[in-house]
């Protein structure tokens, strides 16, 4: 089951912090079609935040198509958005992992990795 963070600071609504954290779930795999996503009441426990936010946010993904709520059940993930190249034991994964290793070793820090891939990130997309 996911587990949502909320990062007060960031600048993003709180919504949609987690809309992108179960579409990063969704992408990577770790959410699937018949997933059930916790409940509001759940998160709330969890993280702190007003319940009405966490209905806001799965709204959100039900009206883009990827959860459907079942009254008295949940709310559960109808489609994935995985492709091959992300799961968990994919070679490109490994070779991303290598690749921080390397920066690793070479002194670069979270923040440095994070300069330099969203750079390159903008130029190859």
């Amino acid at each position: 089951m996911i587990e949502f963070r909320v990062e007060r600071r960031s600048g993003m609504p709180t919504y949609l912090q987690l809309v992108q954290q179960v579409k990063q779930a969704l992408r990577l795999g770790d959410l699937g079609p018949g997933d059930r996503l916790p409940t509001a009441k759940e998160v709330v426990a969890q993280t702190g935040i007003n319940p009405n936010t966490v209905l806001k946010a799965y709204r959100e993904l039900e009206r883009e198509g990827l959860v459907e709520p079942r009254p008295g059940l949940g709310t559960f993930v109808r489609r994935s958005l995985a492709t091959p190249g992300v799961a968990e034991d994919s070679p490109l994964r490994g070779e991303l992992l290598g690749w921080l290793d390397r920066a690793r070793g070479l002194g670069m820090g979270r923040e440095d990795v994070e300069a330099l891939f969203r750079s390159t990130l903008d130029e190859s997309f």
